[in-house]
């Protein structure tokens, strides 16, 4: 974890959906100071769902937690390899405010929902499938919805070093553009991945976000609960 971190979280119901694209296609959206990071000749579209829980600032008894949808790509920058947001959706509309302001952050209002809804077979429960659905509501954006079921289906693993899932799971910095380049760092267990299932049953926000929507299924795979340190966002 961080030396000093500011503000501490745990990450929950995590659903990583991975699209391959072409590197150029990605490369005409980058601010400057950042270039396309690729995987064997490819750049990759992600779009991560989860829940942010117990989210405070170091030494603070109480946390919020709320939902939070994102689109994001993989890049080079000045600080080393991260991550590129092209939006951070979340039902919360004071830290949306403050991330906004703060921040340069692209985070949006959404209305969202987590649930894991019963079935015949299946009370409702822990371990059952998870709805997570998101309706962005933020004035003056383009207009986003995701709807989506997932749940694991493979065994538990850690993503080897130099493997697709490692360059696509374990990124630890992230980069925002507002009237400069930003960056922010994190620090986490590894991730403990699982294959995964997902029903996509709506996803606007390539459109959203100035993209054709990319060929054939997604790379999926669920994530376990893990906690979070994160330091203040800095000049890049």
């Amino acid at each position: 974890m961080l030396e000093r971190r500011w503000l501490e979280m745990t990450w929950r119901d995590g659903l990583f959906c991975h699209w391959p694209i072409d590197p150029a296609v990605v490369s005409e959206t980058l601010p400057d100071r950042l270039s396309v990071a690729a995987h064997e000749g490819d750049a990759y579209l992600s779009v991560v769902a989860f829940v942010m829980d117990d989210i405070r600032p170091r030494g603070a008894p109480v946390g919020l937690s709320f939902p939070e949808l994102n689109l994001r790509t993989y890049v080079e920058g000045p600080d080393g390899p991260g991550i590129y947001f092209y939006n951070l959706d979340a039902d919360d509309r004071i830290g949306v405010a403050v991330a906004r302001r703060l921040f340069a952050l692209p985070y949006y209002r959404a209305e969202m929902d987590v649930s894991r809804p019963p079935t015949a077979d299946r009370p409702g429960g822990a371990g059952d499938p998870i709805r997570f659905t998101s309706r962005r509501s933020h004035p003056g954006v383009p207009h986003a919805r995701f709807d989506a079921t997932y749940e694991p289906t493979g065994e538990a693993f850690a993503a080897e070093p130099g493997s697709l899932d490692a360059f696509l799971a374990e990124n630890y910095r992230f980069y925002a553009a507002g009237n400069r380049l930003y960056r922010g760092e994190i620090a986490h267990e590894p991730w403990t991945l699982r294959e995964a299932t997902a029903d996509i049953r709506a996803n606007t926000l390539f459109e959203a976000s100035g993209f054709e929507r990319p060929d054939g299924d997604p790379i999926v795979r669920y994530a376990e609960p893990v906690e979070v340190g994160a330091d203040r966002i800095r000049s890049a």
